[in-house]
Protein backbone atom coordinates (compact mmCIF):
# COMPACT_ATOMS: atom_id res chain seq x y z
CA UNK A 1 0.00 0.00 0.00
CA UNK A 2 3.36 2.34 -0.01
CA UNK A 3 2.67 4.94 2.27
CA UNK A 4 0.52 3.58 5.71
CA UNK A 5 -1.51 6.57 5.23
CA UNK A 6 -2.31 6.26 2.04
CA UNK A 7 -5.94 4.55 1.89
CA UNK A 8 -5.53 3.91 -2.18
CA UNK A 9 -2.52 3.82 -4.00
CA UNK A 10 -3.88 3.44 -8.15
CA UNK A 11 -3.52 7.29 -8.66
CA UNK A 12 -5.51 6.37 -11.55
CA UNK A 13 -8.60 5.70 -9.79
CA UNK A 14 -9.02 9.16 -8.67
CA UNK A 15 -11.24 11.37 -11.20
CA UNK A 16 -10.08 14.99 -12.37
CA UNK A 17 -11.83 17.62 -10.53
CA UNK A 18 -12.48 21.31 -11.41
CA UNK A 19 -13.39 22.76 -7.46
CA UNK A 20 -11.77 22.42 -4.12
CA UNK A 21 -13.67 22.71 -0.39
CA UNK A 22 -11.68 22.96 2.66
CA UNK A 23 -12.43 22.03 5.66
CA UNK A 24 -11.09 24.42 8.75
CA UNK A 25 -10.00 23.09 12.05
CA UNK A 26 -7.69 20.44 12.29
CA UNK A 27 -7.24 20.65 8.47
CA UNK A 28 -6.10 24.48 7.81
CA UNK A 29 -5.48 25.66 11.36
CA UNK A 30 -4.28 23.97 14.37
CA UNK A 31 -7.42 24.09 16.82
CA UNK A 32 -8.19 20.92 17.87
CA UNK A 33 -6.01 21.05 20.68
CA UNK A 34 -7.93 23.80 21.69
CA UNK A 35 -11.35 22.12 21.46
CA UNK A 36 -10.16 19.53 23.88
CA UNK A 37 -8.41 21.91 26.30
CA UNK A 38 -11.64 23.28 26.45
CA UNK A 39 -13.59 20.79 27.18
CA UNK A 40 -11.24 19.09 29.77
CA UNK A 41 -11.73 22.33 31.41
CA UNK A 42 -15.13 22.14 31.59
CA UNK A 43 -15.20 18.31 32.73
CA UNK A 44 -12.82 19.37 35.53
CA UNK A 45 -14.85 21.89 36.75
CA UNK A 46 -18.18 19.64 36.95
CA UNK A 47 -16.63 16.33 36.99
CA UNK A 48 -13.39 16.41 38.35
CA UNK A 49 -9.80 16.49 36.67
CA UNK A 50 -11.15 13.96 33.50
CA UNK A 51 -8.69 13.44 30.23
CA UNK A 52 -10.77 13.37 26.77
CA UNK A 53 -11.16 9.85 25.78
CA UNK A 54 -9.82 9.34 22.08
CA UNK A 55 -13.53 7.81 21.31
CA UNK A 56 -14.65 11.22 22.54
CA UNK A 57 -12.66 13.37 20.74
CA UNK A 58 -13.15 11.42 17.26
CA UNK A 59 -16.89 11.72 17.59
CA UNK A 60 -16.38 15.73 18.68
CA UNK A 61 -14.20 16.84 15.25
CA UNK A 62 -15.94 18.02 12.69
CA UNK A 63 -19.37 18.66 15.14
CA UNK A 64 -21.46 22.22 14.55
CA UNK A 65 -21.47 24.02 18.02
CA UNK A 66 -24.73 22.52 19.56
CA UNK A 67 -24.00 19.09 18.37
CA UNK A 68 -20.73 19.20 19.80
CA UNK A 69 -22.34 20.57 23.54
CA UNK A 70 -25.01 17.61 22.91
CA UNK A 71 -22.27 15.27 22.69
CA UNK A 72 -19.79 16.22 25.80
CA UNK A 73 -22.73 16.40 28.25
CA UNK A 74 -24.71 13.18 27.56
CA UNK A 75 -21.05 11.13 27.63
CA UNK A 76 -19.69 12.75 30.92
CA UNK A 77 -23.31 13.35 32.12
CA UNK A 78 -22.89 17.19 32.67
CA UNK A 79 -25.28 18.99 34.64
CA UNK A 80 -25.72 21.84 31.83
CA UNK A 81 -28.05 22.57 28.73
CA UNK A 82 -26.30 22.62 25.17
CA UNK A 83 -26.33 26.37 25.54
CA UNK A 84 -24.95 26.63 28.91
CA UNK A 85 -21.93 25.04 27.60
CA UNK A 86 -21.38 26.98 24.41
CA UNK A 87 -21.29 29.85 26.41
CA UNK A 88 -18.45 28.70 28.92
CA UNK A 89 -16.57 27.34 26.07
CA UNK A 90 -16.72 30.35 24.08
CA UNK A 91 -15.17 32.44 27.38
CA UNK A 92 -12.17 29.76 26.99
CA UNK A 93 -11.84 30.11 23.51
CA UNK A 94 -11.64 33.63 23.02
CA UNK A 95 -8.31 33.86 24.80
CA UNK A 96 -6.86 30.83 23.07
CA UNK A 97 -8.07 30.74 19.23
CA UNK A 98 -6.49 33.53 18.09
CA UNK A 99 -2.82 32.00 18.65
CA UNK A 100 -3.62 29.11 16.75
CA UNK A 101 -1.04 28.29 14.03
CA UNK A 102 -1.72 27.72 10.18
CA UNK A 103 -1.11 23.87 9.83
CA UNK A 104 1.70 22.75 7.44
CA UNK A 105 1.81 22.95 3.50
CA UNK A 106 -1.88 24.76 4.06
CA UNK A 107 -0.40 28.14 2.91
CA UNK A 108 1.64 26.22 -0.08
CA UNK A 109 -1.75 24.76 -1.64
CA UNK A 110 -4.22 27.36 -1.24
CA UNK A 111 -1.86 29.83 -3.01
CA UNK A 112 -1.07 27.34 -6.04
CA UNK A 113 -5.06 27.18 -5.78
CA UNK A 114 -5.39 30.67 -6.24
CA UNK A 115 -2.78 31.54 -9.04
CA UNK A 116 -4.27 28.73 -10.83
CA UNK A 117 -7.19 29.74 -10.69
CA UNK A 118 -8.88 26.96 -9.46
CA UNK A 119 -12.18 27.93 -7.70
CA UNK A 120 -11.92 26.77 -3.61
CA UNK A 121 -14.09 28.00 -0.75
CA UNK A 122 -14.24 26.90 2.97
CA UNK A 123 -17.20 24.60 4.39
CA UNK A 124 -16.15 25.16 8.21
CA UNK A 125 -18.94 23.70 11.24
CA UNK A 126 -18.13 26.45 13.39
CA UNK A 127 -19.85 29.99 13.24
CA UNK A 128 -19.14 33.29 11.90
CA UNK A 129 -18.80 34.58 15.32
CA UNK A 130 -16.08 31.77 15.96
CA UNK A 131 -13.82 31.66 12.99
CA UNK A 132 -13.41 35.85 13.18
CA UNK A 133 -12.04 34.42 16.82
CA UNK A 134 -10.22 31.59 15.03
CA UNK A 135 -8.18 33.70 11.94
CA UNK A 136 -7.80 37.49 13.83
CA UNK A 137 -3.89 36.59 12.52
CA UNK A 138 -4.97 34.81 9.39
CA UNK A 139 -7.57 36.99 7.33
CA UNK A 140 -5.13 37.80 4.35
CA UNK A 141 -4.75 33.79 4.02
CA UNK A 142 -8.91 33.08 4.37
CA UNK A 143 -9.49 36.40 2.06
CA UNK A 144 -8.16 34.03 -0.85
CA UNK A 145 -11.31 31.79 -0.79
CA UNK A 146 -13.91 32.38 -2.84
CA UNK A 147 -16.41 32.22 -0.12
CA UNK A 148 -17.19 31.11 3.61
CA UNK A 149 -19.82 28.45 5.13
CA UNK A 150 -20.22 28.72 8.42
CA UNK A 151 -21.90 25.67 9.55
CA UNK A 152 -23.27 26.72 13.24
CA UNK A 153 -24.52 29.72 11.65
CA UNK A 154 -25.51 29.86 8.18
CA UNK A 155 -29.07 30.22 8.00
CA UNK A 156 -29.38 27.74 4.89
CA UNK A 157 -27.84 24.67 6.90
CA UNK A 158 -30.09 22.79 9.49
CA UNK A 159 -27.94 19.57 9.64
CA UNK A 160 -24.01 19.38 10.33
CA UNK A 161 -21.60 16.80 9.94
CA UNK A 162 -22.04 13.93 9.07
CA UNK A 163 -24.61 14.93 6.67
CA UNK A 164 -23.68 16.53 3.65
CA UNK A 165 -25.48 19.67 3.66
CA UNK A 166 -22.55 22.11 4.44
CA UNK A 167 -20.87 20.27 1.47
CA UNK A 168 -24.24 20.33 -1.12
CA UNK A 169 -24.59 24.24 0.14
CA UNK A 170 -20.86 25.56 -0.34
CA UNK A 171 -20.57 23.63 -3.84
CA UNK A 172 -23.89 25.16 -4.94
CA UNK A 173 -22.21 29.24 -4.25
CA UNK A 174 -20.05 28.74 -6.70
CA UNK A 175 -21.24 31.06 -9.74
CA UNK A 176 -20.76 27.68 -12.37
CA UNK A 177 -22.49 25.09 -9.43
CA UNK A 178 -20.02 22.00 -9.92
CA UNK A 179 -21.40 18.62 -9.89
CA UNK A 180 -20.30 16.74 -7.19
CA UNK A 181 -17.83 14.94 -8.68
CA UNK A 182 -16.31 17.25 -9.84
CA UNK A 183 -15.52 18.92 -6.82
CA UNK A 184 -12.55 17.90 -3.77
CA UNK A 185 -12.89 18.04 -0.85
CA UNK A 186 -9.96 18.55 2.46
CA UNK A 187 -11.34 17.11 5.89
CA UNK A 188 -9.41 16.14 9.23
CA UNK A 189 -12.27 14.39 10.67
CA UNK A 190 -14.47 10.94 10.03
CA UNK A 191 -17.47 13.51 10.29
CA UNK A 192 -16.45 15.26 7.64
CA UNK A 193 -14.92 12.42 5.24
CA UNK A 194 -19.01 10.75 5.73
CA UNK A 195 -20.48 14.11 4.78
CA UNK A 196 -18.14 14.25 1.89
CA UNK A 197 -18.76 11.29 0.51
CA UNK A 198 -22.46 11.24 1.26
CA UNK A 199 -22.98 14.15 -1.09
CA UNK A 200 -21.03 12.35 -3.62
CA UNK A 201 -17.77 14.22 -3.49
CA UNK A 202 -14.28 13.00 -3.33
CA UNK A 203 -11.98 13.58 0.30
CA UNK A 204 -8.71 13.98 0.75
CA UNK A 205 -8.24 13.31 4.78
CA UNK A 206 -5.55 14.40 6.47
CA UNK A 207 -6.09 12.75 9.82
CA UNK A 208 -5.25 13.15 13.42
CA UNK A 209 -2.11 10.77 14.10
CA UNK A 210 -4.30 8.47 16.42
CA UNK A 211 -6.51 8.09 13.95
CA UNK A 212 -7.16 4.40 13.35
CA UNK A 213 -7.47 1.99 9.71
CA UNK A 214 -11.06 1.76 9.92
CA UNK A 215 -11.94 5.68 10.48
CA UNK A 216 -10.23 6.54 7.48
CA UNK A 217 -11.56 3.89 5.47
CA UNK A 218 -14.27 5.92 3.75
CA UNK A 219 -11.61 8.77 2.56
CA UNK A 220 -10.83 8.54 -1.36
CA UNK A 221 -6.77 9.19 0.14
CA UNK A 222 -5.67 9.97 3.25
CA UNK A 223 -2.45 11.81 4.00
CA UNK A 224 -0.08 12.59 6.43
CA UNK A 225 0.00 16.07 5.82
CA UNK A 226 -0.94 18.44 3.21
CA UNK A 227 2.72 18.35 2.12
CA UNK A 228 1.94 15.29 0.52
CA UNK A 229 -0.66 16.16 -1.24
CA UNK A 230 0.05 16.20 -5.41
CA UNK A 231 -2.47 18.32 -7.18
CA UNK A 232 -2.09 16.62 -10.67
CA UNK A 233 -3.68 13.39 -9.01
CA UNK A 234 -7.06 14.83 -9.28
CA UNK A 235 -5.99 16.20 -12.53
CA UNK A 236 -5.21 20.13 -11.36
CA UNK A 237 -2.43 21.96 -12.05
CA UNK A 238 0.87 20.47 -10.36
CA UNK A 239 3.33 22.18 -8.08
CA UNK A 240 5.44 24.88 -9.75
CA UNK A 241 8.19 24.42 -7.55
Amino acid sequence: MGSNWRVQSDKMAFKPVTHVLFDMDGLLIDTEVIYTRTIETILEKYIGPTELSWDVKKKQMGKIAPDLAKLIIEEYKLPLQPAEYTAEARIIQENLFPHCDIMPGAERLIRHLKAHNIPFALATSSAAETFRMKTRYHKEFFQLFDHHVYGSSDPELKRGKPHPDIFIVAASRFPDKPAPENVLVFEDAPNGVKAATSAGMQVVMVPDPRMDEESRREATLSLKDLHEFKPEWFGLPPFDD
